[in-house]
């Protein structure tokens, strides 16, 4: 299983419209994701602060587009060392298996939901 992070507005017409390609697919030329133990560093790193997010629960078996674990494109990344999932190609709805909401703490901080505690 891995993991994205996205506006739920931004999810919901993507889902509607039967294909999710954001703007990092354009410019990166893939989907910037994350595994579970990832995820809260990269939504703090990322996304502090930042309201209405959800969190994609992506089955990798469902994936159409290639899938492979790399390094950050980023020098200044402090996790330089680590693989992170990338998708090289837009992703379909019928692999996400459940969308899952990302709320901020007051101080703008990310913990993991409960409700991803049953992917460990």
């Amino acid at each position: 299983m891995i993991f994205h992070l996205v506006e739920r507005a931004e999810w919901e017409r993507a889902a509607a419209a039967g294909e999710y390609a954001p703007e990092s697919l354009r410019g990166d030329g893939f989907i910037h994701c994350s595994t579970l133990a990832q995820l809260v560093a990269t939504a703090n790193a990322w996304f502090r602060g930042r309201r209405g997010l959800v969190v994609l629960c992506i089955d990798e078996s469902r994936l159409d587009a290639p899938l492979r674990f790399e390094r950050p494109i980023g020098q200044s990344d402090p996790r330089a060392r680590e693989t992170f999932p990338h998708l090289y190609g837009a992703l379909k709805p019928d692999a996400v298996v459940e969308v899952v909401a990302f709320p901020c703490d007051c101080t703008g901080e990310f913990i993991l939901p409960s409700e991803l505690h049953g992917y460990r």
